[in-house]
């Protein structure tokens, strides 16, 4: 027994297993790449926390697009449909579609400018039930500033349009304060209807199309005290100088047949009148013949040495003052008190 334990030790002291197994920098290599594998273990990519993440994203993105949706349809203000022929929502338009189908249509006054009452022509193509009853008021939008102001306060709609079975001619008066770009919005029941978009000149006191005879110092000649008076078969005027049948009619908003009357002691050349129509109240000049602002003038009539009928339509009651030109030249001015 005692010779195989030597031999065991003998066996032990050899070479291959004596001295020092592992050097300093052995066992600290050894070390170092079990920190690394250690290291590479704890930042390995986990694939399900990749997918979930993933789905939480995807989950979020369709949830606040739906939400977006949402809140931009609230934000359209009530409108129903679109207006299909509109390339951009401030295009200039004078319809309003839905569904591909007129709902309605605008005619402002010829020459729409900023601080004026104009008269506007609304024509709804819906049969009248749809309008029976409620209560019509029309915003106006500003493209270059966003300012909105109430142009029509709330009317109630009672019976059609004068000669029509629906509101094929509602006629208001707006005025609007700057000229630029106007979104005009129709309410029926405090619910946006539709609207049209149209461009409207700047203030000026003498509209762009005046005939350029007329001159701004001809309205400080105005008396007001001077107003007219009877003459003669139903003419209202002032006495050997002009005169109006038809003056002492209502003329605010429709048309009205008025019959003019000059007097002179020297025939002009050309015999053509000029009309030009001056609101007291606003201090606006208006183009009040429907025509345009000059006329010829016709032979003689009711005593007076030329006249003309024509037809007329004042935006607004009121004070009027009309300016008539003969020729290019001042003749006479006109005071009246245009009613409803």
């Amino acid at each position: 027994m005692e010779k195989e334990l030597r031999n065991l030790r003998k066996a032990m002291n050899s070479s291959t297993h004596k001295g020092v197994r592992f050097t300093e920098i052995q066992r600290e290599k050894i070390w170092a790449g079990v920190r690394q594998e250690k290291i590479t273990v704890h930042r390995k990519p986990k694939l399900y926390i990749y997918l979930i993440s993933s789905a939480a994203v995807f989950l979020f993105v369709l949830l606040f697009s739906s939400e977006l949706t949402l809140y931009l349809s609230s934000k359209d203000g009530g409108k129903q449909g679109t207006n299909e022929d509109i390339k951009s929502e401030w295009e200039i338009r004078k319809v309003y579609k839905r569904n591909g189908k007129i709902l309605f249509t605008v005619l402002p006054h010829t020459y729409l400018s900023a601080g004026k009452p104009l008269s506007y022509l609304f024509s709804f193509k819906e049969p009248f039930d749809a309008y029976k009853g409620k209560y019509i008021e029309i915003y106006a939008i500003h493209k270059e500033t966003g300012e909105r102001f109430n142009v029509l306060t709330s009317e109630k709609i009672s019976e059609p349009s004068p000669g029509y079975s629906s509101l094929d001619s509602f006629t208001t008066t707006l005025t609007l304060p700057k000229g630029g770009i106007w979104k005009y919005q129709v309410y029926l029941n405090n619910k946006l209807y539709g609207d049209v978009v149209l461009s409207v000149e700047e203030e000026t006191f003498l509209p762009i199309n005046i005939p350029n005879f007329v001159q701004k110092s001809d309205f400080e000649k105005i008396d007001w005290n001077q107003k007219a008076v009877y003459i003669d078969h139903n003419i209202l005027g002032n006495e050997n100088k002009s005169g109006v049948i038809g003056a002492d009619m209502p003329s605010v908003n429709i048309n009205q047949k008025w019959m003019w009357h000059l007097w002179w002691t020297e025939s002009p050349k050309e015999k053509m009148l000029t009309v030009v129509g001056f609101h007291k109240e606003t201090g606006t000049v208006h183009q009040i013949l429907t025509t345009d602002w000059s006329i010829g003038l016709g032979g003689t009539n009711n005593g007076a040495d030329a006249h003309i009928p024509s037809s007329v339509n004042f935006p607004v009651a009121g004070e009027w003052a009309i300016l008539l030109y003969v020729d290019g030249k001042l003749f006479d001015i006109l005071a009246y008190n245009i009613v409803e």
